[in-house]
């Protein structure tokens, strides 16, 4: 017999998955980028936006219940790792914004994810 998980447990714990991808994402490119803002980076927009943006799908496609949230996590992530390797500057809440501009087509792209995995474990009429 298969024990369920209750809603609230679920939840959690792809709230704890996200959380974790999207900073260990950061961390890697933060790294990589020799730290610094990751919109900064050469790279940002032709490979790192992009993965995180599959990232983002992939997690929405994972945990289908509030998929749309786990793009906002994603994307949400950088903002403590910028912190942690940059440090706190007079810019962080202008980094905060743009990173909360940047989470509104991760929040597409994980919600549409989440909308064709419910879609697919539908039965056809």
């Amino acid at each position: 017999m298969q024990a369920s998980v209750a809603p609230e447990g679920r939840f959690i714990a792809a709230l704890a998955v996200s959380l974790k991808t999207g900073l260990l994402f950061w961390f890697i490119v933060a790294l990589n980028t020799h730290g610094g803002e990751p919109w900064d980076a050469g790279s940002f927009w032709s490979v790192i936006y992009p993965l995180a943006l599959l990232t983002s799908a992939a997690l929405g496609f994972a945990f289908p219940g509030r998929a749309w949230l786990w793009g906002l996590v994603v994307m949400l992530a950088q903002v403590p790792v910028v912190v942690l390797m940059s440090g706190m500057g007079p810019l962080l809440l202008a980094g905060l914004v743009y990173a909360t501009v940047l989470a509104v087509p991760a929040v597409a792209v994980s919600w549409l994810a989440g909308l064709a995995r419910t879609r697919m474990g539908r039965p056809r009429r």
